[in-house]
């Protein structure tokens, strides 16, 4: 384990705190790791999830990223003049209007989440082996809790 985190987080220390601080550490230098497409923080967090679930309406996008309206159509329409995603008709009511990923788009996200598990692959591989194995273990647990959550929800 690095040793600022080590120095946060003792042996049988790992406050909620402490361990916020080291997931806020590597989210940070994990996303600054992806660089495909040029995308900034926001324009690439609305793409990953048109690209894990698939088409939405604007209004469920905005409200997925919280975002307000206003800001998720500019935001699609910067995306969308770049290729990235496109509206289509929503087959399932002619009024309404879904965004997609184009396959562009598509291709750019898969850019972006190859680069960030190259990053941490990297993190994982400057790991001892039992540090890897705790985090194999911790990190999924972790991911478990928040999909039964919101599946609960």
């Amino acid at each position: 384990m690095h040793k600022q985190v080590m120095d946060l987080v003792g042996p049988g220390d790992a406050s909620a705190e402490h361990l916020m601080l080291a997931v806020e550490d590597i989210v940070r230098y994990v996303r600054r790791s992806a660089t495909a497409g040029g995308l900034s923080t926001a324009a690439s967090s609305a793409l990953g999830r048109l690209g894990r679930e698939g088409p939405q309406r604007l209004t469920e996008l905005a409200r997925a990223e919280n975002a307000t309206q206003p800001n998720m159509t500019q935001l699609v329409t910067r995306l969308e003049r770049a290729g990235l995603v496109r509206r289509t008709a929503d087959r399932t009511d002619g009024r309404g209007v879904l965004v997609e990923a184009t396959d562009t788009g598509l291709e750019v996200f898969r850019q972006r989440r190859a680069e960030r598990a190259d990053a941490l692959a990297e993190l994982m591989a400057e790991l001892t082996g039992p540090e890897r194995h705790a985090v194999a273990i911790a990190l999924p647990a972790l991911a478990r809790v928040i999909h039964d959550r919101q599946a609960r929800s």
